[in-house]
Protein backbone atom coordinates (compact mmCIF):
# COMPACT_ATOMS: atom_id res chain seq x y z
CA UNK A 1 0.00 0.00 0.00
CA UNK A 2 1.07 3.60 -0.71
CA UNK A 3 0.80 6.11 1.96
CA UNK A 4 -2.27 8.03 0.40
CA UNK A 5 -4.11 4.30 0.79
CA UNK A 6 -2.41 4.04 4.28
CA UNK A 7 -4.13 7.56 5.25
CA UNK A 8 -7.41 6.91 3.60
CA UNK A 9 -8.00 3.46 6.01
CA UNK A 10 -7.25 5.92 8.78
CA UNK A 11 -9.77 8.34 7.59
CA UNK A 12 -12.66 6.12 7.15
CA UNK A 13 -11.85 5.07 10.84
CA UNK A 14 -12.01 8.70 11.63
CA UNK A 15 -15.46 9.05 9.82
CA UNK A 16 -16.73 6.30 11.76
CA UNK A 17 -16.13 8.11 15.13
CA UNK A 18 -18.24 11.29 13.59
CA UNK A 19 -21.02 9.69 12.41
CA UNK A 20 -21.29 7.80 15.79
CA UNK A 21 -20.22 11.13 18.09
CA UNK A 22 -21.85 13.61 16.20
CA UNK A 23 -25.29 14.76 14.11
CA UNK A 24 -25.48 17.01 11.23
CA UNK A 25 -27.01 19.01 12.78
CA UNK A 26 -24.47 19.26 15.90
CA UNK A 27 -22.41 20.36 13.45
CA UNK A 28 -24.95 22.99 12.14
CA UNK A 29 -25.10 24.35 15.60
CA UNK A 30 -22.17 25.96 15.65
CA UNK A 31 -21.59 29.47 15.16
CA UNK A 32 -19.59 29.54 12.01
CA UNK A 33 -22.30 27.57 10.19
CA UNK A 34 -24.08 30.62 10.38
CA UNK A 35 -21.34 32.70 8.67
CA UNK A 36 -20.96 33.76 5.20
CA UNK A 37 -17.53 32.01 3.94
CA UNK A 38 -14.63 34.93 2.66
CA UNK A 39 -14.81 34.18 -0.86
CA UNK A 40 -11.82 32.56 -2.33
CA UNK A 41 -12.75 31.94 -6.40
CA UNK A 42 -13.49 35.34 -6.72
CA UNK A 43 -10.81 37.24 -5.13
CA UNK A 44 -7.94 35.11 -6.66
CA UNK A 45 -10.24 35.61 -10.23
CA UNK A 46 -9.59 39.60 -9.80
CA UNK A 47 -5.90 39.63 -8.62
CA UNK A 48 -3.30 40.77 -11.33
CA UNK A 49 -0.45 38.56 -9.43
CA UNK A 50 0.08 35.43 -8.62
CA UNK A 51 -1.80 34.79 -4.94
CA UNK A 52 -0.09 33.06 -1.74
CA UNK A 53 -1.68 30.79 0.02
CA UNK A 54 -0.22 30.22 2.90
CA UNK A 55 0.35 26.73 4.80
CA UNK A 56 0.35 25.77 8.22
CA UNK A 57 1.74 22.76 8.41
CA UNK A 58 3.94 21.00 11.60
CA UNK A 59 4.73 17.68 10.38
CA UNK A 60 4.51 15.38 7.08
CA UNK A 61 4.79 11.98 6.45
CA UNK A 62 8.23 12.02 4.51
CA UNK A 63 10.02 14.67 6.06
CA UNK A 64 8.72 14.16 9.89
CA UNK A 65 8.65 17.60 12.15
CA UNK A 66 8.82 20.44 10.00
CA UNK A 67 8.69 22.90 12.37
CA UNK A 68 9.71 22.58 16.23
CA UNK A 69 8.40 25.99 17.63
CA UNK A 70 5.09 25.28 16.06
CA UNK A 71 2.17 27.73 17.29
CA UNK A 72 -0.44 27.79 15.10
CA UNK A 73 -2.09 31.14 16.02
CA UNK A 74 1.51 33.03 16.18
CA UNK A 75 2.05 31.38 12.62
CA UNK A 76 -1.55 32.31 11.41
CA UNK A 77 -0.73 36.16 12.83
CA UNK A 78 2.09 36.47 11.04
CA UNK A 79 0.64 35.45 7.63
CA UNK A 80 -2.81 37.45 8.25
CA UNK A 81 -0.49 40.97 9.45
CA UNK A 82 1.60 40.22 5.68
CA UNK A 83 -1.48 39.52 3.69
CA UNK A 84 -1.40 36.99 1.84
CA UNK A 85 -4.47 35.55 0.39
CA UNK A 86 -5.64 32.45 1.85
CA UNK A 87 -4.58 30.15 4.87
CA UNK A 88 -4.09 26.80 4.16
CA UNK A 89 -4.40 24.49 7.67
CA UNK A 90 -3.40 20.74 7.91
CA UNK A 91 -6.34 19.12 10.46
CA UNK A 92 -5.15 15.45 9.70
CA UNK A 93 -3.40 14.38 12.98
CA UNK A 94 -1.90 10.99 12.43
CA UNK A 95 0.26 12.15 9.79
CA UNK A 96 1.00 15.97 9.82
CA UNK A 97 0.46 16.14 13.49
CA UNK A 98 -2.34 19.02 12.65
CA UNK A 99 -6.10 19.54 14.67
CA UNK A 100 -9.05 20.59 13.54
CA UNK A 101 -8.86 23.01 16.53
CA UNK A 102 -5.96 24.58 14.75
CA UNK A 103 -9.27 25.55 11.92
CA UNK A 104 -11.42 26.31 14.93
CA UNK A 105 -8.90 28.80 16.51
CA UNK A 106 -7.78 30.72 13.27
CA UNK A 107 -11.45 31.03 12.24
CA UNK A 108 -11.63 33.43 15.31
CA UNK A 109 -9.42 35.66 13.94
CA UNK A 110 -9.34 35.69 10.13
CA UNK A 111 -9.30 38.30 7.46
CA UNK A 112 -8.49 35.65 4.43
CA UNK A 113 -10.07 32.44 3.47
CA UNK A 114 -9.19 29.41 5.06
CA UNK A 115 -8.94 26.10 3.00
CA UNK A 116 -8.83 23.10 5.53
CA UNK A 117 -6.13 20.97 4.02
CA UNK A 118 -7.22 17.43 5.18
CA UNK A 119 -7.86 13.96 3.37
CA UNK A 120 -11.88 14.27 3.03
CA UNK A 121 -13.75 10.97 2.22
CA UNK A 122 -17.31 11.99 3.39
CA UNK A 123 -20.36 14.93 3.97
CA UNK A 124 -19.51 14.48 7.88
CA UNK A 125 -16.02 15.85 7.18
CA UNK A 126 -17.79 18.37 4.85
CA UNK A 127 -20.05 19.61 7.57
CA UNK A 128 -17.24 19.35 9.92
CA UNK A 129 -15.38 21.65 8.06
CA UNK A 130 -17.90 24.68 7.94
CA UNK A 131 -18.65 24.46 11.75
CA UNK A 132 -15.18 24.96 12.35
CA UNK A 133 -14.68 28.46 10.34
CA UNK A 134 -13.35 26.73 6.71
CA UNK A 135 -14.07 28.62 4.01
CA UNK A 136 -12.79 26.07 1.16
CA UNK A 137 -12.04 22.21 1.32
CA UNK A 138 -9.59 20.43 -0.07
CA UNK A 139 -11.01 17.48 -2.33
CA UNK A 140 -7.85 14.86 -3.49
CA UNK A 141 -8.85 13.55 -7.16
CA UNK A 142 -6.33 10.52 -6.62
CA UNK A 143 -8.50 9.72 -3.53
CA UNK A 144 -11.72 10.14 -4.84
CA UNK A 145 -13.98 8.58 -7.65
CA UNK A 146 -15.92 11.23 -9.68
CA UNK A 147 -18.69 10.10 -8.17
CA UNK A 148 -17.47 11.18 -4.65
CA UNK A 149 -15.71 14.18 -6.07
CA UNK A 150 -19.39 15.50 -7.41
CA UNK A 151 -21.33 14.66 -4.33
CA UNK A 152 -18.77 15.90 -1.72
CA UNK A 153 -18.56 18.82 -3.95
CA UNK A 154 -22.11 19.67 -3.96
CA UNK A 155 -22.31 19.11 -0.35
CA UNK A 156 -19.60 21.61 0.11
CA UNK A 157 -22.01 24.42 -1.72
CA UNK A 158 -25.11 23.29 -0.12
CA UNK A 159 -22.58 24.06 2.94
CA UNK A 160 -21.71 27.66 1.37
CA UNK A 161 -18.20 26.09 1.05
CA UNK A 162 -15.89 26.18 -1.71
CA UNK A 163 -13.79 23.58 -3.35
CA UNK A 164 -10.06 23.49 -4.20
CA UNK A 165 -9.62 19.84 -5.96
CA UNK A 166 -6.48 18.75 -6.39
CA UNK A 167 -4.80 16.29 -8.80
CA UNK A 168 -1.11 15.24 -9.70
CA UNK A 169 -1.18 12.66 -12.76
CA UNK A 170 -3.24 13.38 -16.39
CA UNK A 171 -5.39 9.84 -15.72
CA UNK A 172 -7.35 11.28 -13.39
CA UNK A 173 -8.72 14.35 -15.71
CA UNK A 174 -11.28 12.09 -16.45
CA UNK A 175 -13.12 12.67 -13.41
CA UNK A 176 -13.87 15.91 -12.95
CA UNK A 177 -16.89 18.16 -14.15
CA UNK A 178 -14.88 21.30 -14.87
CA UNK A 179 -18.34 23.14 -14.98
CA UNK A 180 -18.48 22.50 -11.50
CA UNK A 181 -14.97 22.38 -10.05
CA UNK A 182 -13.36 25.54 -11.21
CA UNK A 183 -10.64 25.85 -8.85
CA UNK A 184 -7.75 23.31 -9.30
CA UNK A 185 -4.93 22.45 -7.72
CA UNK A 186 -2.06 20.49 -9.33
CA UNK A 187 0.44 18.73 -6.97
CA UNK A 188 3.91 18.86 -8.12
CA UNK A 189 4.31 15.71 -5.05
CA UNK A 190 4.41 12.35 -6.23
CA UNK A 191 2.47 11.21 -3.55
CA UNK A 192 3.57 7.55 -4.37
CA UNK A 193 7.43 8.80 -4.08
CA UNK A 194 7.08 12.09 -2.83
CA UNK A 195 9.29 13.37 -5.17
CA UNK A 196 8.31 17.16 -6.33
CA UNK A 197 8.65 18.10 -10.32
CA UNK A 198 7.12 21.62 -11.12
CA UNK A 199 6.92 20.32 -14.59
CA UNK A 200 3.91 18.77 -13.36
CA UNK A 201 2.00 22.03 -13.05
CA UNK A 202 3.52 23.23 -16.68
CA UNK A 203 1.98 19.85 -18.47
CA UNK A 204 -0.89 19.50 -16.38
CA UNK A 205 -2.60 23.02 -17.25
CA UNK A 206 -2.41 22.15 -20.92
CA UNK A 207 -5.31 19.63 -20.25
CA UNK A 208 -7.04 21.95 -18.31
CA UNK A 209 -9.68 24.94 -19.07
CA UNK A 210 -8.51 28.50 -19.20
CA UNK A 211 -11.13 29.44 -17.17
CA UNK A 212 -10.33 27.33 -14.27
CA UNK A 213 -8.53 28.83 -11.61
CA UNK A 214 -5.17 27.35 -11.30
CA UNK A 215 -3.15 26.57 -7.98
CA UNK A 216 0.61 25.12 -8.34
CA UNK A 217 1.25 23.14 -5.29
CA UNK A 218 4.43 22.32 -3.36
CA UNK A 219 8.14 22.57 -4.32
CA UNK A 220 8.11 26.04 -4.79
CA UNK A 221 10.89 27.60 -3.03
CA UNK A 222 12.81 30.46 -5.18
CA UNK A 223 12.18 32.66 -8.18
CA UNK A 224 12.90 30.63 -10.27
CA UNK A 225 9.87 28.36 -9.69
CA UNK A 226 7.49 30.97 -9.97
CA UNK A 227 8.77 32.21 -13.08
CA UNK A 228 8.65 28.86 -14.17
CA UNK A 229 5.00 28.64 -13.45
CA UNK A 230 3.91 31.51 -15.15
CA UNK A 231 4.19 29.51 -18.01
CA UNK A 232 1.14 27.96 -17.33
CA UNK A 233 -1.05 30.63 -15.92
CA UNK A 234 -0.85 29.75 -12.57
CA UNK A 235 -3.24 32.15 -10.88
CA UNK A 236 -1.84 31.18 -7.03
CA UNK A 237 0.84 29.34 -5.23
CA UNK A 238 0.29 26.96 -2.39
CA UNK A 239 3.08 27.23 -0.11
CA UNK A 240 4.09 25.09 2.67
CA UNK A 241 7.13 23.80 3.99
CA UNK A 242 9.35 26.43 2.76
CA UNK A 243 7.79 29.00 5.17
CA UNK A 244 7.67 25.93 8.13
CA UNK A 245 11.31 25.60 7.36
CA UNK A 246 12.07 29.70 7.72
CA UNK A 247 14.20 31.59 10.66
CA UNK A 248 12.14 34.19 9.86
CA UNK A 249 8.51 33.15 8.59
CA UNK A 250 7.50 36.78 8.07
CA UNK A 251 10.93 37.85 5.89
CA UNK A 252 10.02 34.45 3.38
CA UNK A 253 6.49 35.47 2.96
CA UNK A 254 7.80 38.97 2.10
CA UNK A 255 10.22 37.80 -0.19
CA UNK A 256 7.93 35.20 -1.68
CA UNK A 257 5.15 38.15 -2.27
CA UNK A 258 7.74 40.07 -4.41
CA UNK A 259 8.40 37.35 -6.39
CA UNK A 260 4.56 36.85 -7.17
CA UNK A 261 4.40 40.47 -8.21
CA UNK A 262 4.39 40.18 -12.36
CA UNK A 263 6.73 43.35 -13.37
CA UNK A 264 4.39 44.34 -16.38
Amino acid sequence: MNILNDIIEVKKEEVKYLRRNYSLTRFSDNEFFLKDRIPFYTNLNNLAEIAIIAEIKKASPSKGIIRTDFNHLKIADIYLNNEVNAISILTDKTFFQGSISYLNDIAMIKTVPLLRKDFIIDEYQVYEAKANGADIILLITEALSSQQIKELTEAAFENDLEVLLELHSSDQIDKIDFSLNKIIGINNRNLDSFIVDLNSTINLSALIPSETILISESGITKREDIELIKQANTKAVLVGEHFMKSTSIEDSVKQMKEWCRNEN
